[in-house]
């Protein structure tokens, strides 16, 4: 693989580039989901939450660069527990919210790289629990999660009516 270079960016400056990524997500998850909405609908709306979460939650994005080209991206931020807490532990929570690696890309250990800093980042400042959701259909996710020591711990049911 060429040099690949891992940046913090603050998503409100790079906006085109994140949203650009986000697309490609977006895209991903339409095939493994189809009641995902397109996302021309809800970009303005999901770009402003992840903005404002960055800035109120401790958010790190972080993007690859393979030789100068971005070629993918990780997000995530703190998560602050209150009282009504069920686990045992009581510090902050890092929720991995959004990730992607342009197909060109994929198979070249960006993304594990890219998760490996994220975890880096937090886990110096005192995080010790890490949550994230992935598709139920979305099984290379799951098999990567569980390689690097997630474990499931809840299932998510939905029903459209």
């Amino acid at each position: 693989m060429a040099e690949m270079v891992i940046k913090p960016v603050l998503i409100e400056n790079e906006y085109g580039l994140i949203s650009n990524m986000m697309a490609g997500l977006h895209a991903n998850e339409q095939q493994l989901n189809p009641n995902t909405a397109p996302w021309p609908e809800i970009e303005s709306a999901y770009m402003r939450h992840v903005i404002e979460t960055q800035e109120e939650c401790s958010g790190v994005c972080l993007v690859a660069f393979v030789d100068g080209s971005p070629a993918g991206f990780i997000f995530g931020y703190l998560e602050e527990q209150d009282d009504s807490r069920i686990e045992v532990d009581t510090g902050d929570i890092l929720y991995v919210s959004d990730g992607y690696v342009h197909e060109a890309y994929r198979r070249l250990g960006i993304y594990r790289k890219l998760n490996e800093a994220l975890e880096q980042h937090y886990t110096a400042d005192g995080v010790r629990r890490i949550t994230r959701f992935t598709l139920a259909a979305n099984i290379t996710m799951q098999r990567f999660l569980e390689s690097e020591g997630y474990k499931v711990t809840r299932f998510l049911y939905e029903k459209w009516l």
